[in-house]
């Protein structure tokens, strides 16, 4: 999955985001990468916070998925 990103605080930062499933031996695994047009808009992202944010939305998937086996 490919889409733009765009963080609210910095609209002007918008980002290439791309997410990858993978599935190999009954498994499957995630790659997310987010793309950014400059090192300060990369770091403008970063500082913002969601890193967190997006760690307990997919902590959160992950227990889905578990709950799926």
């Amino acid at each position: 999955m490919v889409w733009t990103e765009v963080f609210e605080g910095v609209p002007d930062a918008e980002a290439l985001a791309t997410i990858t499933f993978t599935e190999a031996g009954g498994l499957t695994t995630v790659q997310m990468l987010v793309q950014h047009t400059s090192q300060e808009h990369r770091d403008m992202h970063i500082n913002s916070g969601m890193e967190d944010g997006l760690q307990e939305a997919l902590d959160q998937l992950e227990e889905v998925a578990q709950s799926l086996r």
